[in-house]
């Protein structure tokens, strides 16, 4: 296979060769540092890859797509661009047997946001099996490592100089995070959920978490019933488990490293917690990336992934 990122000197395109590299009979193609943003060259790199990664800015990414000239090349767009639109498939295969079958033929693979990917693996199921409705006043926190900020935020944490970096520094303030949408759309609901994500002094990870009131449910079920609902839904993923969790602290590092994902079952029969815990580069970003490309080549999924 012949792949062409476009976008590998930023962190997710690094994250990315690192996990293709791992993967056996793959043609990476590069362009000299010089030749990068030169328009004509990267026309003839998207034009001759079986597979091109896009690890761009939003408006560079549509750049990307629209010098794409044939009906061969296979996008695959971890950008935030294409996420909600029309003609992409949503690459997070374990929602549903018909997501996983779209991407399979899917020539246009969008990948979910780090902190949507958190989200939608906690509040699709419930909407999914009718326990919410689409209606719920939803309320989700996330908290991140300084990594999903990119090299510049990665920079700033790593001078040591800012004493309020030291500190978890929530944003996103005015509800505008741009993984509203996705949230929104793939899960089905009514509006955007209230959103409350964290960056922090760690370099990756993530974990987000989403309270739901007993008393709100459409379809009434408690703690354990709601622990075996989400055990049937990711039953035999590769790379979604599910657990109880019975210990005091949960960090958010604790798959820092790994693409796989992990989400806990907590709180009482009456407030009941979910939490989703994953690296925001792993499975929030460049694992989640190769984890569709296997899909959409017929591989095991997990090739080239860490576990």
């Amino acid at each position: 296979m012949k792949i062409f990122i476009d976008g590998r000197e930023g962190t997710t395109g690094i994250q990315l060769v690192s996990r293709l590299m791992k993967i056996k009979d793959i043609d990476l193609l590069v362009l000299p540092d010089e030749l990068r943003k030169d328009m004509a060259y990267r026309r003839e790199m998207v034009n001759i890859s079986d597979f091109v990664f896009l690890c761009l800015p939003d408006e560079a990414a549509e750049e990307a797509v629209q010098l794409i000239e044939n009906t061969t090349t296979r996008v695959i767009d971890a950008s935030t661009m294409h996420r909600t639109q029309t003609g992409w498939t949503y690459g997070f295969p374990e929602l549903s047997a018909s997501h996983r079958a779209a991407i399979v033929e899917s020539n246009r693979v969008s990948v979910p946001g780090c902190h949507a990917s958190g989200f939608e693996s906690l509040v699709y199921p419930l909407i999914a099996a009718g326990v919410i409705g689409s209606d719920y006043p939803v309320v989700a926190t996330s908290i991140t490592g300084y990594s999903g900020g990119g090299k510049k935020m990665i920079a700033e944490y790593e001078k040591y100089d800012n004493k309020y970096f030291l500190s978890p520094r929530q944003y996103g303030l005015t509800q505008s995070h741009k993984h509203l949408p996705e949230m929104q759309m793939i899960c089905g609901l009514d509006k955007p959920p209230m959103f409350q994500p964290y960056v922090c002094n760690f370099y990756s990870g993530m974990e987000v978490s989403v309270s739901i009131d007993a008393d709100l449910m459409k379809t009434k079920m408690n703690l354990d019933g709601v622990y075996d609902l989400f055990k049937s839904h990711y039953d035999g993923q590769a790379l979604i488990s599910v657990e109880k969790y019975v210990n005091a602290f949960m960090p958010a590092n604790l798959l820092a490293g790994k693409d796989n994902m992990k989400i806990f079952i907590s709180g009482n029969d009456e407030r009941i917690l979910l939490s989703s815990v994953f690296d925001n580069l792993g499975k929030g970003a460049s694992g989640a990336a190769v984890q569709c490309y296997n899909i959409m080549t017929g591989q095991d999924e997990t090739t080239g992934l860490v576990i």
